[in-house]
């Protein structure tokens, strides 16, 4: 599997309003909805279920909701950069600004972990996360994503 192959530009959401936590994860089911065929009211469950779990506010202004489900054929890979900033109870009370949805099908089992484990190398690095957060547009976010993503194994 190739990092390129989990985030497809469509799949880019430049200019994301939300005014919380829940907002945003509504938008992002029914975004995913419209990009998977999966119904948004079993995506944003299954978001909100892992929040339940522990946030996936991973800090420095970045969140990483994931989960398995149903319906989704493939890793989809979603990524939205907020307005404003909002809340999301992330491990260093930082508001989110930047997040990477991950959705798998039941049974993606390693792949699924090396799919976050990339994520999450993505989004530590400081200057990556400035640059996407100074780009207006999805192909540039694109771009940066795909230039800084490597496709290692976790």
């Amino acid at each position: 599997m190739e990092f390129a192959d989990l985030l497809k530009p469509e799949a880019i959401i430049p200019r994301l309003r939300a005014d919380s936590k829940k907002q945003a994860l509504q938008e992002l089911a029914t975004f995913a909805s419209e990009l998977t065929g999966v119904e948004k009211r079993a995506i944003f469950e299954v978001l909100l279920e892992r929040e339940r779990l522990g946030t996936t506010g991973v800090g420095n202004g970045i969140a990483i909701p994931h989960g398995k489900l149903d319906g989704v054929k493939e890793l989809c890979g979603m990524f939205a950069k907020l307005n404003s900033p909002v809340n999301f109870d992330a491990i260093d009370d930082q508001p989110v600004d930047l997040i990477f949805v991950l959705l798998a099908p039941e049974s993606a089992g390693a792949d699924h972990l090396k799919a976050l484990a990339w994520v999450s190398r993505l989004l530590r690095d400081g200057a990556t996360c400035q640059k996407i957060r100074e780009s207006a547009d999805r192909e540039s976010i694109l771009d940066l994503i795909n230039g800084s993503a490597t496709p290692h194994a976790a």
